[in-house]
């Protein structure tokens, strides 16, 4: 591979990520799009649907791990064999993946995640924590006997201004499946208090 195909193919998958997020936008979602690759190729690609399920666990990169997870049992593949799958993938998010998605990548064994825009209120790549560095710790031993520290490589500013942008659309008319009280919603050029 050329050195412009290498840096391009990272632009071209957070692309399809991006294609991820707008979906959830048209569904009023929190615009957050994420796709997994193995060996080049797309293999699962999940949006943000806590709103639409209810749970606010549902995050891009959860969606498109419960995908994986649900072709591979599928498949009849052992635990080693999906253990061995997760590290051999890499991630493509819209936005720096949160505290519990750095983690949950961690434990699986993600090895690289590329992000667009930074996460400064709940980042998991070094924003806030450096889950991507220090691995789940003492969680990730309660659960797996066999857990090592897994390190994630991250690489962040891939097409950050699109997500930005996506983000900023969305929150600019304020979020109308968040919790309430919240701030007020804001339409055209008005300004209503939320119910």
């Amino acid at each position: 591979m050329s050195e412009v195909e290498d840096k391009e193919k990272p632009v071209a998958l957070m692309r399809l990520a991006l294609e991820q997020a707008v979906e959830a936008l048209e569904r009023m979602e929190v615009p957050i799009g994420c796709v997994i690759v193995k060996d080049g190729e797309v293999i699962a690609s999940g949006s943000n649907k806590t709103n639409a399920s209810g749970n606010a666990t549902r995050h891009a990169e959860m969606e498109a791990i419960d995908k994986l997870l649900f072709q591979w049992q599928q498949a009849g593949l052992t635990q080693k064999q999906v253990a061995d799958n997760f590290c051999s993938c890499e991630l493509f998010v819209t936005c720096e993946p949160c505290i519990m998605c750095a983690a949950a990548l961690s434990i699986l064994g993600i090895r690289k995640v590329f992000y667009g825009c930074g996460n400064d209120r709940f980042g998991g790549c070094g924003s806030v924590l450096p889950i991507h560095s220090v691995g789940c710790g003492p969680c990730g031993e309660s659960l797996l006997p066999d857990y090592k520290i897994q390190s994630i490589q991250c690489v962040g500013g891939i097409l950050a201004d699109e997500a930005v942008a996506l983000l900023r659309g969305f929150y600019e008319h304020g979020n109308p499946n968040a919790p309430k009280p919240h701030r007020p919603l804001r339409t055209n050029d008005a300004t209503i208090e939320s119910l």
